[in-house]
Formats: structure tokens, sequence, C-alpha cells
């Protein structure tokens, strides 16, 4: 489990690609101080499992399927990534609840300087955009973030030039991609609400709670 929060920009230090998997060298320096082997770390929110540890670098195997549902892939030496440490019982809770399991990939539609910050444009899946609502949590390349406006097959942000500084979303141009993970507290509500649904009566009509979902469906709210 993780916040969102970036610790620091990493370094692919070197990518051995094999048939069906990877594995990840990224060079640290502030994770470096409470690290151990086993230990879950959210790569561009992606959670990964140190399994090495030399010198500055660690390293992380990566499976044929995160690397065909992340931009993992996509990365190649001397790139920087988003690293975070998973959250711990004594933590300060920023950010929002983020599990590290993508849901999806974004790519950046555009980007406009306003004042001191920027509005950045991201195209989604109809799989993430459901679960977004305005003023709400997303986290993207493992950024913890509030939408702005949700579109037909997009949304908006702003980030702080502190935000901009300390994460890739400082350096990413239009047209690259990031990882996208919605705010998982949606998808449970969802699960609750239909679950709770009770069934057709022997009519074929439904009942008045069926009626009730039918509408926030048709609202966009699930």
């Amino acid at each position: 489990m993780f916040t969102g929060l970036i610790l620091e920009l990493g370094e692919i230090a070197a990518i051995d690609r094999r048939a069906h998997n990877a594995r990840l060298a990224i060079k640290g320096g502030k994770i470096l101080k409470d690290i151990a082997l086993g230990d879950s770390i959210a790569i561009n929110g992606v959670c990964l499992t140190v399994t090495t540890v030399k010198g500055d670098v660690l390293c992380f195997d990566v499976s044929g399927e995160t690397l065909k549902s992340t931009n993992l892939v996509d990365l190649k030496r001397g790139d920087k990534v988003n690293i975070e440490p998973s959250l711990r019982p004594n933590s300060k809770m920023g950010g929002h609840f983020v599990s590290g399991h993508v849901d999806g990939i974004g790519r950046i539609r555009s980007r406009r300087t306003e004042g001191n910050a920027e509005r950045i444009e991201i195209e989604a899946p109809a799989g993430v955009l459901k679960y977004l609502v305005q003023k709400g949590s997303v986290s993207v390349d493992g950024i913890s973030l509030t939408v702005v406006d949700v579109l037909n097959d997009a949304f908006s942000l702003v980030i702080i030039p502190h935000t901009s500084s300390l994460t890739t979303l400082g350096f990413k141009k239009v047209g690259e991609t990031v990882n996208l993970e919605s705010d998982m507290l949606a998808k449970y509500v969802e699960k609750f609400l239909y679950k709770a649904a009770p069934e057709e009566t022997a009519t074929g009509e439904g009942s008045s709670d069926n009626c009730f979902l039918s509408k926030l469906k048709d609202s966009g709210f699930i």
C-alpha cells in the first residue's frame, strides 16, 4: 500500500529484457536509507519487490503481465522513474490510498501553463474514467493528484512547481504514456451498490433500489 507521495526520482541503471519478463536495476538515493530484500516499492506507480541491493542500486523482477499492462515496458537506461516506499503504520497519511496495481495506461494530450502551475490533460481508458470525479483522487505514474475535469475520453489535472520538480510529470512530453490507477474506494462503492441490489421481481420489474442504481449509472456515478 502507498500514498502517492513520491520520495525521489530514481534512474534506470540497467534493463535485462527476457522472453516473457524483465529485470530492472534502479539507482536510488533516499530510498536506500531503510530498505531490505522483499520490500515493496512503487516504481512509476507499479508495486514491485526488491530482489537485490547492490550499493546504491535496487533490482526488481518484472513479470510479463506487468510489462503488458504498464509503461514500464518502454523504459530504457538513463530514464528517470518515480520511487515511493510502502506505507507503514507510523507514516504520515498524505495523498490517498494507492495499491500499486495499475488500471490502465494514459497518454498526455496537452500541457499548458496557468500562472505558476501547469494544466495537463491525459487521455484515459473508459475503465479508468468511470471511477474519476471532479476533485477526486487519481494516481498518475504513482503520483497522488486531484482531478480537475472529467471529459469523454480524458481528464485534466493541475500540478504545482514542487510536483513538477520532484516527479516524472515535470519533464514528460505530449504523447508520452503514464500509468493510471483510480481511487480504490470508488471500486468498492460500485461493488457494494451492485451486491446490495435485490433481484428483479417475478414480473420482471425491478425494485425501487434497482431503479435508483439505474439512475446512478445513467448519471455516470457508477
